[in-house]
């Protein structure tokens, strides 16, 4: 059986997908972890997005070599966030293969919890990615300026923000690089209808990449629409290499080691 996503006669080896959700796919994890390796895919972060996906998440890394873990609670659930649900965030982020604190963020979207319930589950975050001395992932959402405002006055290290899922324009982009931060690219990169996404990407250095499916969402195409899994990975990387105008392997190279660096792998 072709272990490639369809759209794709080759993949490179070793890519990393920095932000997949496994306990929110429809099949196993064993089995989304088998066809990810099969397909280039080596590596996984597995992205909790409340504490029973964090605890899972956790899980799911002790039990493959190539997932790893990242902790946090996601903006939709902002108004959820106590002392308490930060403790516990703290003592998942003790094990071993957790990697980063995320996702969070603010989401002006979806407006799922108050923005005032946002901004301090998000200030929150920041400080324990800051006393953890892990790198942070943010989730942003219609939300740039406030996002930028609030990493803005963070001031965490070099290299230390990953903007996940990146929807900004160049501008924002930029800005986001003179944080310091990685600019994460889904599928959306694929959509023949992306064409701020595509620029961005254009004009942005390969070293300031990372690449991720968030799967169960955001399938590419040509699976827009349908559930979405870390072996799909390489259709991203592909959509990379051709705006960039460069072999398959040089994105996978620049963005493996972007991945490597950034999450201390």
């Amino acid at each position: 059986m072709n272990a490639l996503p369809e759209g794709m006669d080759a993949a490179p080896a070793n890519l990393i997908d920095t932000h997949a959700h496994l306990d929110l796919l429809e099949q196993p994890p064993a089995a989304a972890v088998a066809e990810a390796t099969a397909a280039g895919v080596n590596t996984i972060i597995s992205v909790g997005i409340d504490l029973p996906s964090c605890a899972r998440a956790v899980e799911l890394a002790g039990q493959f070599p190539g997932v790893y873990a990242a902790v946090g609670v996601h903006p939709h659930e902002g108004s959820a966030v106590n002392s308490a649900v930060l403790d516990r965030l703290r003592e998942l982020a003790a094990h071993p293969k957790v990697v980063a604190i995320g996702e969070t963020g603010l989401d002006f979207y979806r407006n799922r919890s108050p923005h005032a319930d946002q901004e301090r589950a998000f200030r929150d975050h920041i400080e324990l990615a800051r006393e953890l001395q892990l790198p942070l992932i943010v989730h942003d959402r219609d939300a740039h300026a406030e996002t930028l405002g609030k990493l803005r006055e963070a001031q965490l290290p070099e290299g230390s923000i990953i903007m996940h899922c990146f929807s900004g324009d160049l501008e924002m982009a930029r800005a986001c690089i003179d944080l310091g931060c990685y600019i994460s690219i889904a599928g959306p990169v694929t959509f023949r209808n992306a064409r701020l996404l595509q620029e961005v990407v254009s004009e942005l250095p390969l070293e300031r990449l990372l690449l991720e499916t968030d799967s169960p969402f955001l399938a590419p195409h040509p699976h827009r629409g349908k559930p979405n899994s870390p072996a799909k990975l390489p259709l991203i990387a592909q959509a990379i290499a051709d705006i960039h105008a460069v072999p398959l392997a040089v994105v996978a190279r620049a963005t493996t080691a972007n991945a490597k660096q950034a999450f201390n792998l």
